[in-house]
């Protein structure tokens, strides 16, 4: 066992824990966080996504002592109980059939959207391939990722549209 400090969703926790375990396991199992899921152990379904650095990250295959940054879960998406856009938009557009790869779908939709505002169907489909949905939800997940890129748009203040004033 080993010392170790993460920081998630904006609060810092000192854990003692084997270094080689699966970050899943310590966000599931000893944070206590149901939003990552765990779906096929190996990294290629997707329900497991945390956004680590910006990017999108297979939480069950990564090893809790390689992680030095800030993790966001599905749990630290909203903000002050209001939900975030992406999770809006997954109600308006119900996009939950069973619900399990949700967690996937909306961190890595929050990681595109991080870097691609305005993305193209092509790119929402491309960066959403890996991501996996046994009810083939796929196009109420492209739909609800447009609405989200509108809404995050739409309330960006306007020097960061770059509109003049």
């Amino acid at each position: 066992m080993s010392k170790i400090t993460l920081r998630v969703n904006g609060s810092v926790h000192a854990l003692d824990v084997e270094p080689a375990t699966p970050l899943l396991y310590v966000l599931r199992n000893d944070l206590g966080l149901q939003g990552p899921r765990f779906g096929c152990g190996l990294g290629q379904c997707g329900a497991c996504t945390v956004i680590i650095n910006g990017a999108a990250v297979r939480s069950c295959i990564t090893q809790v002592s390689s992680v030095k940054s800030e993790i966001t879960t599905l749990e630290g998406l909203s903000t002050q109980g209001k939900l975030h856009p992406l999770q809006q938009a997954w109600i308006d557009e119900q996009v939950p059939q069973c619900g399990f790869c949700q967690n996937g779908q909306i961190m890595t939709a929050k990681a595109m959207l991080d870097k691609i505002p305005n993305p193209t169907d092509t790119q929402i489909r491309e960066t959403m391939n890996s991501t996996l949905c046994r009810c083939m939800t796929y196009y109420r997940v492209q739909a609800a990722i447009r609405r989200a890129a509108k809404t995050i748009a739409e309330n960006r203040p306007a020097a960061a549209k770059g509109v003049a004033r």
